[in-house]
């Protein structure tokens, strides 16, 4: 074997502590959208929370759900990256991991797992981004409701309408992807 070093970065360094001011600005924002209400610390004004009061039963596509566990939800993102985008949730309303108690975490981890292993029977991706993002900051688009997404991915699948066009092409319906992916769970 060879001595292989990492290649020199492309980009070069730029000093730019003055953003750490901002930075702090930031987030005490962002802390007082939560201390003041305005950010959903409950379940209350929770689009997950809702979505899970509206459906009664697996079996409701409005709600998308794919698989109700006893203390975490598998459902189809309304918003997919690409066809089978998953989502991966506690069932109850909590921001962060710690927060998870270990039913909870086993669980939400058993299913991420599963959804991945239902993705690839379903759509035979070759890839799959697996994420969570934790608050704002993090890049959490509903930071109060922990969720895991789980995306299959395949060589070339970007373009460039989501850059130029800023819009995603996903190739199918919300509902035929529900039942596909349904489909593969149950032969799990």
């Amino acid at each position: 074997m060879t001595n292989a070093t990492w290649p020199e970065p492309a980009l070069g360094r730029l000093d730019a502590s003055w953003r750490g001011d901002y930075i702090d600005r930031a987030t005490a924002d962002e802390r007082m959208l939560v201390a003041t209400g305005n950010e959903p610390t409950t379940g209350e004004s929770c689009v997950f929370c809702a979505m899970f009061e509206q459906a009664s039963s697996t079996d409701s596509e409005d709600a998308q759900v794919v698989i109700r566990g006893r203390t975490a939800n598998v459902v189809l993102n309304r918003y997919p990256y690409s066809s089978g985008h998953l989502l991966v949730l506690p069932a109850r309303h909590v921001a962060d991991l710690e927060s998870l108690s270990a039913p909870e975490r086993s669980e939400l981890f058993e299913l991420v797992s599963r959804a991945s292993a239902a993705l690839r029977r379903a759509y035979l991706p070759d890839g799959m981004n697996v994420g969570i993002n934790i608050g704002r900051a993090g890049g959490a688009g509903l930071p109060g409701h922990l969720h895991a997404h789980v995306v299959p991915r395949w060589s070339g699948d970007t373009n460039f309408m989501t850059v130029i066009g800023e819009a995603r092409v996903v190739p199918e319906a919300l509902g035929v992807s529900l039942l596909r992916v349904r489909a593969a769970w149950d032969e799990l």
